[in-house]
């Protein structure tokens, strides 16, 4: 058993890998060094202390009985040395020592060890163009920004606010500007979706109507030239190929690159994505030392391909992994489904696996199934819709992703949560659809969700349900490229019928045997229906009679609610 550990990092993975260190053995002489003073803290709620939900910043750094989480709660509750505003700047692997600074005078030293954990985490990009580092451009990479971010608009001086990229952090601080300080904010994303690396068109186009809808400006497919200022009173002006934006703050949210520089420099393995490399002991080239969280390429269990995951849930999963084997285990760190969670205003979404295009890039066949459904009961008051997208492989059948949305966010985390724990075993359609979840009416229906999105890729596997996504339905719709069948009751179809003319059919599901003669069968007919059960099954009628160029309209006009309300 090592008497020295070393520990470069005090944020998320150190202090888990320390206390899980300490528990395990009392006598271990452990050592974190960081070179900031706040330390051991949630990064994932910044976004949630500058939109005021956390009230104070001491918040994200104390634990559940609210003690702060300083160099001396680590000192006298766990034993742990945490040397705070010192800097690691290099590591001799020969002599294995870590060589620091110490930031307030300046002054070097070695410390020595026997095992060393890099916990370094990520750094966020700032982007090349010009005025990117303006004083009043920011990019929230610790508490510090935090507090900077959110003392500007305690004090007045932001009205207008451009957020740079579109991903998880872009649109929750737009939220948070949005929601709490009444900030006019938009957000700019060059890539033609919000959430591109984590999320498929279909629920992206939830999300983007949830940000609009409470006055977030979004702008797609759009990028950004330069920023300047105004010397005068300091404002700022963002230009982008198809406009300028005044603005009082901009906040980068354009991405993360792992901090690997000391890794390098030591001469320790780098994948092509800048993190350093692991074994599944989560082990460097080197065996004394070890890393996680941020700073890693870990391996995507579906797709099979390196991927930098920064996470704080993994970064905790990594520290109890990389203690356990210090202190002389055999515990493994495999890989990742990739599961993803986050609150976008109202809504709920969550992401297990790859989307479509991921699938496609990692060389899958893959076709998804797209459903809407209440998350319990719908007899039962106060249901909510959960909007889900199912992704396998055409020829395997085997799961590759799941994506969900919904005004219920626990009710959403929940069946995504499911899938993902069985997505690492190879979890085909056939075990969804019989997927064993529990029920009672207040949280669920006798057929969950989860099953009916299983039920539904197969139907479509199979060949009987042949579907076009609500968005592409209203593309064509709106072109004139193809008619609707409306098979809902007729009160329900009247004011689609009265605005689209001949153009929407309204056939009742209940009437379809009998009057299905009424369909030109040279045209293409779209087939809609609440949610699409009914619109499935009229499908289905149809074929039977020998009319097959329908399409089935995935998710049914639940789906296009939530997408485009402007059909009717």
């Amino acid at each position: 058993m090592p008497k020295r550990v070393v520990i470069i990092g005090a944020v998320a993975l150190g202090p888990k890998v320390a206390c899980r260190l300490r528990r395990l053995d009392p006598d271990v002489e452990i050592t974190v060094i960081d070179r900031d003073d706040l330390i051991s803290y949630g990064g994932c709620g910044i976004p949630y202390y500058v939109g005021g939900d956390v009230n104070e910043l001491e918040d994200l750094y104390s634990t559940a009985s609210h003690a702060r989480r300083d160099t001396e709660f680590f000192r006298t509750g766990k034993g742990i040395t945490i040397l705070t505003r010192v800097e690691a700047i290099a590591i001799d692997r020969k002599t294995k020592a870590v060589k620091v600074r110490h930031l307030q005078d300046g002054r070097e030293e070695l410390i020595g060890y026997d095992k060393l954990v890099i916990a370094t985490g990520s750094t966020p990009v700032r982007p090349p163009f010009l005025g990117s580092d303006l004083p009043m451009v920011k990019i929230v990479s610790n508490l510090h920004d935090a507090e900077a971010i959110k003392n500007l608009l305690k004090q007045g001086k932001v009205g207008r606010a451009v957020i740079i990229g579109a991903g998880a952090i872009g649109i929750e601080l737009a939220e948070a500007m949005t929601d709490l300080w009444g900030v006019e904010t938009t957000l700019i994303e060059m890539a033609d979706q919000v959430l591109p690396m984590a999320l498929g068109k279909t629920m992206t186009r939830i999300v983007r109507r949830q940000l609009e809808e409470h006055g977030v400006r979004l702008l797609l497919s759009e990028r950004v030239i330069r920023i300047g200022e105004d010397p005068d009173n300091g404002s700022l002006l963002v230009e982008t190929y198809s406009g300028a934006f005044p603005c009082d703050l901009v906040v980068l949210s354009t991405g993360i690159r792992p901090n690997s520089a000391l890794a390098v420099e030591a001469g320790l393995a780098v994948g092509r994505l800048g993190g350093i490399l692991v074994d599944n002991r989560l082990r460097t080239n080197d065996p004394d030392i070890y890393t996680g969280g941020d700073c890693i390429e870990q391996r995507h269990l579906i797709s099979g391909a390196h991927v930098i995951m920064p996470l704080g849930s993994l970064a905790n999963r990594h520290g109890r992994i990389i203690a356990d084997n210090i202190h002389g285990g055999s515990t493994l760190f495999t890989g990742t489904v990739g599961t993803f969670t986050m609150k976008v205003f109202d809504l709920g979404v969550c992401k297990a696996g790859l989307t479509f295009r991921q699938a496609i890039e990692a060389g899958f066949d893959p076709v998804f199934a797209v459903v809407s459904q209440p998350d319990h009961a719908h007899f039962y008051p106060s249901a909510q819709f959960i909007y889900m997208t199912l992704i396998a492989d055409r020829r395997t059948r085997k799961i590759l992703g799941i994506e969900a949305a919904g005004k219920n966010g626990p009710a959403v985390k929940a069946r995504v949560d499911a899938v993902a724990v069985l997505l690492r075993h190879g979890v085909d359609v056939d075990e969804i659809c019989s997927l064993e979840t529990g029920y009672a009416p207040p949280f669920s229906s006798a057929m969950d969700v989860i099953n009916n999105a299983g039920n539904v890729l197969d139907n479509i596997l199979a060949g009987k349900n042949r579907p076009i996504g609500a968005a592409e339905f209203i593309e064509k719709f709106r072109a004139d490229e193809i008619r609707t069948l409306d098979v809902r009751e007729a009160s329900t179809a009247a004011p689609f019928v009265e605005k689209y003319k001949e153009r929407w059919l309204n056939i009742p599901l209940s009437e379809l045997r009998e009057r299905y003669g009424e369909l030109a069968t040279d045209q293409p007919y779209c087939i809609l229906c609440d949610t699409a059960p009914r619109s499935y099954e009229a499908q289905v009628i149809l074929d039977a009679k020998g009319i097959t160029n329908t399409l089935n309209v995935q998710g049914g006009y639940a789906m296009i609610l939530a997408t485009d309300s402007t059909l009717l």
